[in-house]
């Protein structure tokens, strides 16, 4: 296993191989304290067959943020938007619980939840991420962002989700445009819905031609981290998440998945994803906030992300 600094690095280490990745959210966003040690950027080259993971038991499930505390950022968000700072931030709240036992046992447990495991010396991320952040096929480079989440067999027909989901659309296919040719970025499909890890999602997907030359850390410089999970404009969202979230995002909100010898690539977001490191295991949910959201439904959504992975591995939720 490598763990890696920059995306230069992870260009340079998997070219012409077959690997699994994993980009941590942390790699070009404002250092915050972490509540488990993971690497930067995690590297399996040449993956071997998967092992069946034994058992495993978590404790009682505690969270970084209380609800009132969740609030006031929501509302911290209403007061930076009505000032014009910004249209979105994606805010994300942290839970951990005490663990023993094999964390590749998490797989098993997630079933057809379950996308991908990477597990290192004293750490593994285990995901149940529904969402492609960035596939590489050839010339074509697609993103399928998901914003909206209602519990499995609910529609998701509010127009602030359609608003808030149209925002990042717009986010992602200006980052796109940054290494696609001219005029190839479009949106063959717009806000169709999905039943995804266990809830409804609205899903898009925005596609375009890539430059000549263009490699794997100039891709990842342009549209990193995914836009459907830190907000618009990216880079006032991406301040206001670090100034106002109370720990680091770990092995949330980043990117994991495979790089082919031949650049062709597949990265989900590491949404729904659990991180294992130091007797813990960690998750991450939460949501964006724009200017008509409700704190108390803003809370409800991201327990609507997570009841149905704490549910499959077990342990209470403390009050």
């Amino acid at each position: 296993m490598l763990e890696l600094e920059t995306f230069a690095e992870l260009e340079a280490a998997v070219a012409g191989r077959d690997a699994v990745v994993f980009v941590g959210y942390g790699v070009n966003t404002p250092a915050h304290g972490e509540p488990c040690a993971l690497p930067r950027i995690a590297v399996e080259l040449e993956p071997a067959a998967r092992v069946e993971g034994a058992p495993f038991r978590v404790g009682e499930w505690e969270r970084s943020w209380s609800d009132d505390d969740y609030g006031a950022a929501v509302e911290a968000v209403r007061e930076a938007i009505r000032r014009g700072d910004v249209y979105q931030v994606n805010l994300v709240q942290h839970l951990s619980a005490p663990f023993a036992g094999d964390p590749r046992g998490l797989a098993a447990a997630l079933g057809p939840l379950h996308t991908a495991t990477l597990a290192g010396d004293g750490w593994a991320i285990v995901s149940a991420s529904p969402e492609l952040f960035l596939a590489r096929r050839g010339e074509r480079l697609v993103t399928k962002p998901i914003k909206g989440t209602r519990p499995a067999g609910e529609d998701v027909d509010d127009p602030k989700d359609a608003a808030e989901h149209v925002m990042i659309v717009d986010l992602e296919r200006n980052d796109l445009s940054r290494v696609c040719k001219p005029g190839t970025v479009r949106w063959p499909e717009l806000l169709i819905q999905r039943e995804l890890a266990g809830v409804t999602h609205l899903e898009s997907t925005v596609e375009g031609t890539l430059r000549l030359g263009v490699g794997l850390a100039e891709i990842l410089e342009a549209t990193f981290p995914g836009g459907s999970i830190t907000g618009a404009p990216k880079l006032s969202a991406i301040q206001h998440i670090a100034r106002l979230e109370p720990v680091g995002r770990g092995a949330s909100m980043g990117a994991l998945g495979t790089v082919r010898a031949n650049g062709d690539f597949e990265l989900a977001l590491t949404i729904r994803t659990f991180a294992v490191a130091e007797g813990r295991i960690h998750l991450w949910v939460g949501g964006g906030i724009v200017w008509d959201s409700d704190p108390e439904a803003e809370i409800e959504e991201s327990w609507v992300k997570a009841r149905p992975l704490l549910a499959r591995v077990g342990g209470l939720v403390a009050a």
